[in-house]
């Protein structure tokens, strides 16, 4: 195998991140990456409409958004007492034991982001659907032999107790939990595209092909693609995706792994197609992220989420009609919003991003729940 220039897992200092003493708790040098001060605007509904007994009160510390429908409160982040740091939507830690492997903790927040900033509105019980789609998706991966996975377990009482703060407690993970493998990252997204929407879509109608693959003319917006195509990225300094050639992504991790990545990615997204398909959703395209386990080097490892709605696009499979934007099971409904923003001039997808309404939020919910409800029912 070729040799592999490859940020730790979890993510090094060059994202905006350092490591902290456990007692400094997680920061970073961006203004959107802490919400627990206080906010302007009172309360603001979370859920499916004004009147649900769903609240969010800026003023309150941590996760406070009080429910007062019996429903569990949204967990906006959270801190424990161990080192790490606090990705878009996920708060990602160190898990250190004596005569252990290192293991990697990663707590889904109900955190939603957007155009690459970080919502401040919560989707209450997000985390926790996408905690269990992707669990479920990586037992169903390892079930077939498709692909090694980092996922050790998703128990938050493995959590140590003496993690735990003031503010956060074993009923905040409860759901949120995923304890995997410590690898060495590939620093390269692995993205699989079966229909051509999104920024496929725009590069094709400029320049005919994807990411440089040459494709058939005359192809309509969400038209799927003679076969799956193969695109990797990389992340810009300043944090934003950024679509490279295969060669480019060969370059910097090596051809030999860069070519098992793309066999793999491949094989993972017709498996995982064809599954869904017969639940009633396309999976448009999706992104997968690799890690070498330095025991086990020789094959690679399938981390971070998987086939979830924050990282593939899902469609309705009754609704699919070629030449046009579809319905949805994933964040493209928050996106469309977003966008309306944009085009009156209010938004300029920088940070901080807007409120988002309750309609929004509630509309959101709904579509990832009945996402894990077809993917994952027996």
């Amino acid at each position: 195998m070729g040799s592999l220039s490859a940020a730790s897992w979890v993510r090094p200092d060059a994202a905006g991140w350092a490591w902290l003493a456990p007692s400094q708790g997680l920061r970073r040098d961006c203004s959107h990456s802490r919400r627990s001060g206080k906010r302007s605007g009172g309360l603001l509904s979370l859920m499916d409409g004004p009147s649900s007994g769903l609240a969010y009160d800026g003023s309150m510390s941590g996760a406070a958004q009080a429910d007062q429908s019996g429903n569990a409160p949204a967990v906006f982040e959270t801190d424990l007492d161990l080192p790490g740091r606090r990705g878009k939507v996920r708060d990602i830690y160190r898990l250190i034991t004596a005569g252990e492997p290192e293991r990697v903790l990663m707590v889904a927040t109900d955190r939603i982001s957007a155009f690459d900033v970080v919502l401040p509105t919560p989707i209450p019980g997000k985390g926790r659907l996408l905690t269990s789609i992707a669990a479920w998706w990586l037992r169903w991966i390892e079930s077939r032999d498709l692909c090694r996975t980092h996922l050790i377990s998703t128990d938050a009482s493995k959590v140590p107790r003496e993690a735990f703060t003031a503010s956060t407690g074993l009923d905040e993970l409860t759901g949120r939990v995923t304890i995997g493998r410590r690898c060495e990252v590939v620093p390269v997204e692995c993205v699989v595209r079966g229909y051509l929407e999104g920024g496929g879509w725009a590069d094709y109608r400029a320049t005919g092909s994807v990411c440089g693959i040459e494709l058939p003319p005359g192809l309509r917006q969400c038209d799927r693609l003679p076969e799956p195509i193969f695109t990797p990225a990389t992340k810009a300094e300043e944090g934003h995706d950024e679509n490279i050639s295969f060669e480019a992504a060969a370059s910097a991790v090596g051809s030999e792994l860069m070519s098992r990545l793309r066999d793999l990615s491949l094989s993972l997204y017709r498996e995982a197609s064809a599954h869904a398909l017969e639940r009633g959703i396309i999976i448009a395209d999706t992104k997968f992220e690799f890690g070498i386990d330095p025991g086990a080097p020789d094959e690679p490892v399938l981390i971070d989420e998987a086939l979830t709605p924050d990282s593939s696009r899902f469609w309705p499979a009754d609704l699919y009609e070629p030449g046009q934007a579809q319905a949805s099971f994933d964040k493209q409904f928050v996106r469309e919003y977003l966008s309306t923003l944009v085009d009156a001039g209010t938004w300029d997808k920088t940070d901080p991003g807007p409120d988002l309404p309750s309609e929004v939020i509630g509309g959101t919910l709904a579509r990832y729940r009945e996402a894990a409800k077809r993917l994952t029912a027996s």
